[in-house]
């Protein structure tokens, strides 16, 4: 990821793909099962449905409990925003009209496997990183700009993860 000096008003984004030799319907169990997470991620600790929901669908909300060691321990909820088996499963953090982050996995069928793309975007409501910038507004495009990098790398891991599992299991 290069500088692109981006603000946390200007909602940015960030994605990565990879390409794993499994079928979209199988990628999509993986992707769509929000139990696997925590496993694959370096932040976040916990997963749960909410409201008895047992499976994804449009509306499903979970609760997420995760920790980072500058930004401190904190819940989330979450709301399913796009639930499209076996094309895409996204996810708004907070309001979902207003949230402080989107999550997005997109997959596309490719030759024998599927390309698998994550995307998320920050904000546009505020987030934990508000609290950074807040007390060093004048370090607000570095501050993001290293959130930015940290997502991505959680990303990539997040990515990397999926695909071991499905190869592996192959």
């Amino acid at each position: 990821m290069e500088w692109t000096g981006a603000r946390y008003a200007d909602t940015p984004t960030v994605a990565a793909e990879t390409y794993i030799e499994a079928p979209p319907d199988r990628v999509w169990e993986r992707v769509s099962d929000i139990g696997l997470m925590p496993a694959l991620s370096s932040e976040l600790r916990e997963v749960r449905w909410l409201d008895g929901a047992e499976a994804p669908r449009v509306g499903g909300r979970f609760v997420g409990r995760s920790a980072h060691e500058a930004l401190g321990d904190w819940e989330t909820v979450s709301t399913i925003v796009e639930c499209r088996a076996p094309h895409s499963f996204a996810w708004a953090v907070g309001d979902p009209e207003y949230p402080s982050s989107v999550w997005r996995f997109t997959l596309r069928p490719a030759g024998s496997g599927t390309v698998l793309e994550q995307w998320m975007q920050m904000g546009p409501a505020r987030s934990g990183l508000s609290f950074a910038i807040d007390a060093m507004p004048d370090k607000e495009q570095k501050i993001v700009f290293v959130r930015l990098r940290e997502f991505e790398r959680g990303i990539e891991a997040n990515l990397a993860g999926i695909k071991s599992l499905l190869e592996e299991a192959s």
